[in-house]
């Protein structure tokens, strides 16, 4: 079973997000965790647009990737560019994915345009998760010929 590592800034939106759809898309295909290069409590408008999607991340808990000390990984997955150019040296991975998805925390606005941030970092983690596990997880099959 693959097991794959989510890692982002603080671990409060983007991976947890991530996380929490290779566990319901996923299930059964790998081993799935999040980290941050820091921890931060998740945010609520992560929490808010993540139920309006039935996921619920009320049990989730931010870690640091400290926590995965000498623990080797099939896959990172990098969703934030710094920690693309930056990962701990503190795991080994054998497969690096990276994605490029803004912080919608770093929105300023009113709740109506923060609101709408986090829907549409929410819509981009779950296209690349499911683009993820589509070419990395999931077993391929020849076409039947018809």
């Amino acid at each position: 079973m693959k097991k794959v590592l989510v890692l982002c800034s603080a671990n409060s939106i983007r991976s947890q997000m991530a996380e929490a759809y290779l566990k319901f898309y996923a299930k059964g295909y790998g081993l799935f965790f999040s980290a941050g290069m820091q921890k931060q409590a998740i945010n609520p408008y992560a929490l808010q647009v993540m139920k309006e999607d039935n996921i619920d991340l009320n049990e989730h808990i931010s870690k640091t990737v400290e926590a995965f000390s000498n623990i080797h990984f099939d896959y990172l997955i990098t969703v934030s560019d710094h920690t693309q150019t930056t990962p701990p040296s503190n795991f080994t991975f054998s497969n690096h994915v990276h994605f490029t998805i803004q912080d919608p925390a770093q929105m300023d606005g009113n709740e109506d345009v923060k609101t709408s941030a986090f829907l549409d970092t929410r819509e981009e983690v779950k296209k690349c998760i499911l683009q993820f596990i589509g070419r990395h997880l999931m077993p391929h099959t020849e076409p039947l010929d018809t």
